[in-house]
């Protein structure tokens, strides 16, 4: 913990395990460099075990105001965690971001950022934003927006407007509110009770849960790949979509990520594994993409769905 001074704490969260932990030293690096030095910052990363060898890499960029904690979850989520899904491109440790409010009770509000992008501005600016009395601030869903299988799956399977629905990499969480409209109980009961088919598994809860109290925050703090433009300048790039920049050549805004990846004490493992991400594992991951579509419209067909079981 960071010692008492007279700096304001901001208290930032990640969730990894070891196969997303040379991404995640990007991600902290990035932080890191843009970040005001007006502010201490207590970043900590969720998971249930990790490799020694890798904490003490990312633990490198630890710095004059920057303390790097690593939480090990493990028995706050032993009894819920075998109903957890990982479909697709989301991993279960996207799940850990759901019980940050009763484990850290001396928080009121926090950020929550996922593994796979690259902070390009002042975090402290987006920790100074008032939620107000809502849940969370949240950037929505250019992929969901823009994709016609997506709509109608939030829609007519969530319930929820496709114009509102969120991406859940960027999360400014009112933790107080987060607890007094009992999220993490709701989750809980629902993940316990149903068993949905969902294409966005924690994501998807967040949005049905926290709906018509979630701010909306402009893009540029969670800036996809796509056409639509940075509202303002661009000061977090998400690689949301399957094609990540230690995959692909082609991605949009991937120099950001090698900009912080030369420097990264595991810059030869990236390097490494995009070496051996190679035309099958590209070609599988093409085909996850094009059945994720598919995927959503048998949903929406189904009668298992948050709109047809809840609220009926």
């Amino acid at each position: 913990m960071i010692k008492d001074s007279a700096k304001k704490h901001i208290p930032i969260f990640f969730s990894s395990d070891d196969n997303y932990m040379p991404y995640l030293d990007i991600a902290i690096s990035s932080l890191i460099a843009n970040a005001s030095k007006d502010y201490e910052y207590r970043i900590i990363i969720l998971n249930t075990g990790l490799c020694e060898e890798n904490i003490a890499k990312v633990k490198q960029n630890e710095c004059k105001g920057f303390k790097i904690d690593f939480f090990d979850i493990s028995k706050f989520v032993e009894d819920i965690k075998s109903r957890f899904k990982s479909v697709y491109h989301f991993s279960i440790v996207t799940y850990y971001r759901l019980f940050i409010a009763s484990i850290f009770t001396e928080y009121e509000k926090i950020i929550y950022l996922d593994c796979d992008l690259v902070v390009l501005g002042d975090i402290s600016r987006l920790y100074s934003i008032d939620p107000g009395d809502n849940i969370f601030c949240a950037v929505p869903d250019i992929f969901v927006r823009n994709t016609s299988e997506f709509r109608r799956y939030t829609s007519m399977a969530i319930g929820i407007d496709p114009e509102k629905y969120i991406n859940a990499g960027v999360l400014l969480l009112n933790l107080k509110n987060f607890r007094e409209n009992q999220i993490e109980e709701k989750f809980i009961k629902l993940i316990t009770e149903y068993d949905f088919d969902l294409l966005d598994p924690d994501q998807a809860y967040l949005n049905y849960l926290c709906r018509d109290k979630i701010l909306h925050l402009e893009n540029s703090w969670n800036k996809m790949p796509g056409n639509l433009p940075s509202e303002g300048e661009k000061k977090i790039v998400h690689y949301a979509l399957y094609k990540k920049p230690w995959q692909y050549d082609d991605v949009i805004d991937g120099d950001y990520f090698w900009k912080y990846a030369k420097s990264s004490p595991f810059y030869e493992t990236i390097l490494n594994n995009k070496k051996m991400f190679g035309e099958k594992e590209k070609a599988e991951k093409e085909a996850a993409a094009t059945e994720i579509l598919a995927h959503a419209e048998r949903i929406v067909a189904s009668d298992n769905t948050f709109l047809k079981r809840l609220n009926n």
